[in-house]
C-alpha cells in the first residue's frame, strides 16, 4: 500500500510538470510563468486551510515537481504580530544560532484538495497564466505598431471585428473599415496596427484599414524602390474608399518616382487600389516649392496662378473658368486632399473672379488716397499700381524713392509725405479722444505695440486696464483686434508687456522687505551713534571742569 501511494505520489509530480509544459506552449509563456501560479494557487488553498494571518509559503521543484508547504516565522526584538514573528529568545529554543531577521521554516503536511479548494486553486493559475499571456501579447507588440498584419476574422461585434494575429488579438473598429466593407469570420484581412495600449482587459491592439499610413505601408510591399529608400513617400492623403493622394520623393535622379509607383501598366497601383477596395489614389511628385507642390497636388485641374500668404499659411490659386468644379472635385473632395497632402490652406478662384477681386481693391484702395491725400484719380492710381497700399506707406517711405516714381518729382513727393503724416496725425488724434472717451487707461496707452485703433477695439471689447489685457490670452487677444493686425508673436509679446508690472510689484514688494530690516539696522546704528554723541558732551565737561581747578 505505501508503494502504491508513493508511485502515485510521483505519478502526480510528474503529472504537475507535464501540465505546466503544456500551458506554457499553448499561451506561449515561460514555463516558471505557469509554476508560480500553481504555487500561488496551493499557498492560497494552505491559507484558507490554516488560516489568513498565517505566513504560508508553498514551493514546486522545478526538476521533481515536489510540492512543499510550510509556515514561516519572522525572528524579530519586538513582536508585534505573534501568528507570525518570535523574539530572539523564543526562536532560540527551535534554532540556537537564529538571529534579528531570520525566518524559521515549519513545514506543513500536504493538503486535500476538496471541490471548493479545487475550484479555488484553478481559478488562481487561470487568472495568473491569463495575466501572463496579456503581458506577453502587450511586450510583442508594443513595438509593431507602424506596421502592417495579416489575420482571420475571429468574430464581428456590433460591427466591430475581431482580427485572429496568431498569438494575440486585435480590434478592427467600425469606423476603421471602408465604407461599405463588411467580414465575416473566417475571412483573411489585412491592416494597419495604429496603437497598442494596455488596458484593464488585457492589452489592446488596434487595427485600421481607413489610417493614411496603411496605403503607404502597401505601396512599401509593393514598390521595391520605396522599400529600399530610394523613393520616399513625403505625405498621404485620404478619403477612404474614394479617392487618395499620395506626394512621392526620388534620392535618385534616374528614377521616375511616379513611374516606379505606377508599375509597368499600372501593375503595382492596381495592387494596392484593388486592397483598398477600387480606392482612386492620385501619385504627385513632391517638390519642396510650395507653389509647384499645390499646383502638383491638384492635378488633373490646371493652375494658371498661384499667391502665397506665408503668414496664414494660406494659398490662392487661380483657375480658369471651366477648370473651376474639376479643382475643387466633388464636394470638394479635389482641393480637400490637396490641402491635406501639402499642409496648406487653399482658396481656388477663377480667372474672372480674381480679375473682379483685383478690380475692386484697385478701386477702395484708390479712393482711399483720394480722400486721405486729397489728390486726383491720376496719382491715386499712380500710388496703388507702384504696389502702395496704406497711407502709412506713403508717410513714412524715404522722399527720394517717392520722387523715383515715374510721374512724382521731389515736390510732389514732399507735398504727398506732408499730407499723409497730417492725415494720420488728425486720424491718430481722433482715435486717441474716442480711447479716452471709452476709458481706456493712459499706462495701457502707452504699451510698445499697440496702435490707437488698436487701442479702441480693445476699449470696445471692456479691455480698458494693464490687468484686463495681461488677463487675456494671446488666440483671445488675436479675436479682439481686426483681422492681420497682430501675428501670434506680437500678440504673446504685447501681453508679456502688459503682465511686467505684476513681476515688477513682487520683486518691489521682497526689495521692500530687505529696505524695512536694513533701515531697523540703520535706526540701531544711528541711536547707538546719539549715545555716543551724548556722552562725548560729559567727558567735555568734566575735563574743562579739571582745568577750571587747577588755575584756581
Amino acid at each position: 500500500m505505501a508503494m502504491q501511494t508513493e508511485a502515485g505520489s510521483i505519478l502526480d509530480r510528474e503529472e504537475l510538470l507535464q501540465v505546466a509544459d503544456a500551458v506554457a506552449r499553448e499561451k506561449g509563456i515561460e514555463r516558471d510563468t505557469v509554476l508560480d501560479a500553481m504555487e500561488q494557487a496551493i499557498q492560497h488553498a494552505g491559507k484558507r486551510k490554516y488560516g489568513q494571518e498565517h505566513d504560508i509559503r508553498a514551493t514546486i521543484d522545478r526538476s521533481t515537481g515536489s510540492v512543499k508547504l510550510m509556515r514561516v516565522i519572522h525572528v524579530v526584538d519586538e513582536v508585534e504580530d505573534p501568528v507570525t514573528q518570535l523574539t530572539v529568545a523564543e526562536a532560540r529554543l527551535r534554532k540556537p544560532d537564529a538571529e534579528v531577521g531570520d525566518e524559521l521554516i515549519e513545514p506543513l503536511p500536504p493538503i486535500e484538495f476538496g471541490r471548493i479548494a479545487a475550484q479555488t486553486a484553478k481559478q488562481v493559475i487561470v487568472q495568473k497564466v491569463r495575466e501572463a499571456e496579456r503581458e506577453r501579447q502587450f511586450e510583442e507588440y508594443k513595438d509593431r505598431a507602424g506596421e502592417i498584419v495579416n489575420g482571420l476574422v475571429k468574430r464581428v461585434e456590433y460591427g466591430n471585428v475581431m482580427v485572429d494575429l496568431g498569438r494575440a488579438e486585435g480590434l478592427l473598429r467600425r469606423d476603421e473599415l471602408l465604407p461599405r466593407e463588411s467580414f465575416h469570420q473566417g475571412d483573411r484581412v489585412r491592416a494597419y496596427i495604429y496603437d497598442v495600449r494596455r488596458e484593464p482587459r488585457g492589452p489592446q491592439i488596434f487595427l485600421s484599414r481607413t489610417h493614411p499610413q496603411f496605403m503607404a505601408k502597401l505601396f512599401a510591399q509593393e514598390v521595391p524602390e520605396i522599400y529600399d529608400h530610394i523613393i520616399e513617400i513625403k505625405s498621404v492623403a485620404r478619403d477612404p474608399g474614394s479617392r487618395a493622394k499620395i506626394a512621392v520623393l526620388s534620392h535618385d535622379s534616374s528614377i521616375d518616382p511616379v513611374g516606379a509607383c505606377v508599375g509597368m501598366r499600372g501593375s503595382r497601383v492596381q495592387a494596392v487600389v484593388a486592397e483598398l477596395q477600387g480606392e482612386k489614389i492620385d501619385i504627385i511628385q513632391w517638390s519642396p516649392d510650395p507653389a509647384t507642390f499645390v499646383v502638383n497636388a491638384l492635378a488633373p485641374a490646371e493652375v494658371t496662378k498661384v499667391v502665397i500668404d506665408e503668414e496664414t499659411n494660406r494659398i490662392e490659386v487661380v483657375v480658369p473658368d471651366d477648370q473651376l468644379s474639376l479643382a475643387i472635385g466633388r464636394r470638394g473632395q479635389n482641393v480637400r486632399l490637396a490641402s491635406q497632402l501639402t499642409g496648406w490652406d487653399i482658396d481656388i478662384l477663377t480667372e474672372a473672379e480674381e480679375s473682379d477681386r483685383r478690380t475692386e481693391e484697385f478701386r477702395a484702395r484708390s479712393q482711399e488716397f483720394i480722400e486721405a491725400l486729397d489728390v486726383d484719380d491720376v496719382i491715386a492710381h499712380l500710388l496703388v499700381a507702384e504696389g502702395f497700399s496704406s497711407v502709412e506707406e506713403v508717410a513714412f517711405l524715404p522722399r527720394s524713392e517717392l520722387a523715383s516714381i515715374e510721374g512724382f518729382d521731389e515736390e510732389v513727393a514732399e507735398e504727398l509725405r506732408e499730407r499723409a503724416r497730417l492725415f494720420l496725425d488728425e486720424r491718430n488724434r481722433d482715435l486717441d479722444e474716442r480711447r479716452r472717451s471709452l476709458g481706456v487707461a493712459d499706462d495701457l496707452a502707452a504699451l510698445s505695440g499697440l496702435t490707437p485703433a488698436l487701442l479702441v477695439a480693445l476699449g470696445e471689447k471692456g479691455i480698458k486696464t494693464l490687468d484686463d489685457l495681461a488677463d487675456l490670452a494671446s488666440d483671445e487677444l488675436l479675436e479682439i483686434v481686426p483681422e492681420g493686425a497682430l501675428t501670434v508673436e506680437e500678440a504673446d509679446a504685447i501681453i508679456m508687456a502688459a503682465r511686467a508690472h505684476w513681476f515688477g510689484e513682487e520683486e518691489g514688494a521682497s526689495a521692500g522687505d530687505g529696505d524695512s530690516e536694513g533701515e531697523g539696522e540703520g535706526e540701531g546704528e544711528r541711536a547707538e551713534g546719539a549715545e555716543v554723541a551724548e556722552a562725548a558732551p560729559t567727558n567735555d565737561a568734566a575735563e574743562a571742569g579739571e582745568d577750571a581747578g587747577e588755575r584756581a
